[in-house]
């Protein structure tokens, strides 16, 4: 009997190996014989092929969509149309950026509403008019070279006045400064304004003050003058930009001066709150002390050109009397070393980035430009050398 057992437990260890052995033998021919499959495109992650599309041109991204449905579908989110931006030039000037004309009008169709942060430069009101029609969330919005009027900016306030927090407007003379003063009015929300200074007013500051509008962060304003002696500038009052300052007390007011030397008279005549100052064309003694005199917010200040007649008393008043300057660039002027020093020393540390040629600064019975970089360094607590011009 207990042979009989021992001869059955054999049996029944011998078959459980045998079929542990043939069920291993079965699993080493399916993986032999799985054949290795390409990945699905069509079932991508929608959020990694949305990322793709993100970083694709828009007509790459228009190609990438006709390679399956499911790529159609990522195509149309409304992720992907929340930033856009619209160039649509005339025939005869270069098309290498245009956005084509039946992409446009499809993205209109299908995305007006979903459309956010825009940027549009277009020699066609029609389709900047579309675009304000059809959005109804629009924060961001820069308009360049257009020739959008107040009737088309009429339209993007009535659909746009709770959620524009940006508008940038660049080369748009159709637009009056009642136009924009619309905008101001209405949109309350608005935190970034740029635009020309024949749109600037009184009566736009103003209304930028009101305690119905939110502080506005930042105002730039470009005051450019294309023909010498064409251009009348007005004149803003001290009172509007007291009202304005008193309700924006931390604005970054940035203003860029393309003007002719001539042009200069209205400007700087009474304090001003601007923190950013660029000066494109060559600009007098006369005007660059009178920045040091009426700019007590003065930030950062860049002087292109300035001619053959040191700067020493015009760079040490502005050192004097504006307390918060941290960078300063100088191109084709002069200043004596030993004006420049005291100009850094009564600055001190806070010159965070100073842009000075080496050709600007002009040796003296106390420093010579071997000197004078050593000096510098001490005053401010770094190492400090002036920019050398390129050789090639």
């Amino acid at each position: 009997m207990k042979r009989g057992r021992k001869s059955n437990e054999a049996n029944s260890s011998s078959s459980e190996d045998t079929t542990e052995k043939e069920s291993k033998r079965h699993k080493i021919v399916e993986r032999k014989t799985t054949v290795v499959q390409s990945p699905d495109w069509a079932n991508l992650l929608q959020d990694i092929i949305l990322q793709v599309f993100q970083y694709l041109p828009l007509l790459d991204r228009a190609h990438a969509s006709q390679v399956c449905r499911s790529w159609n579908q990522v195509f149309h989110m409304p992720d992907l149309w929340r930033c856009f931006e619209f160039e649509l030039n005339q025939p005869a000037t270069s098309n290498l950026r245009t956005t084509h004309p039946e992409l446009i009008k499809q993205i209109i169709k299908r995305h007006s509403n979903h459309l956010q942060y825009v940027s549009f430069k277009s020699h066609f009101i029609s389709a900047l008019t579309v675009v304000f029609v059809n959005s109804k969330s629009l924060s961001s919005l820069k308009i360049d070279d257009t020739p959008v009027d107040d009737p088309s900016l009429k339209v993007l306030v009535a659909n746009n006045s709770d959620t524009l927090k940006l508008l940038k407007m660049s080369s748009c003379p159709h637009v009056s400064p009642a136009g924009i003063l619309c905008v101001a009015d209405q949109c309350h929300g608005l935190r970034e304004l740029a635009l020309n200074y024949h749109l600037l007013s009184d009566e736009l500051l103003l209304a930028l003050s009101s305690e119905k509008h939110v502080r506005l962060e930042h105002l730039r304003i470009d005051v450019v003058s294309e023909n010498p002696g064409q251009t009348q500038f007005h004149t803003i009052q001290k009172s509007s930009w007291d009202a304005f300052i008193k309700h924006s007390p931390k604005v970054n007011l940035v203003m860029y001066f393309f003007l002719y030397e001539e042009e200069f008279d209205p400007f700087f005549r009474y304090e001003i709150p601007v923190t950013h100052l660029y000066f494109g064309r060559s600009v007098s003694k006369d005007v660059l002390g009178r920045v040091g005199m009426t700019c007590p917010r003065l930030v950062e200040l860049v002087v292109c050109a300035n001619g053959l007649r040191p700067l020493d008393e015009e760079l040490i008043c502005i050192a004097e009397r504006c307390k918060y300057l941290s960078a300063v660039g100088l191109g084709e002027c002069e200043v004596s070393c030993s004006a420049f020093v005291e100009f850094v020393k009564m600055c001190g540390g806070r010159l965070s980035q100073l842009s000075i040629m080496e050709e600007v600064l002009i040796p003296d019975q106390k420093y010579s430009l071997e000197q004078i970089h050593w000096e510098v360094s001490k005053h401010l607590g770094r190492v400090w050398f002036p920019d050398m011009m390129p050789t090639w």
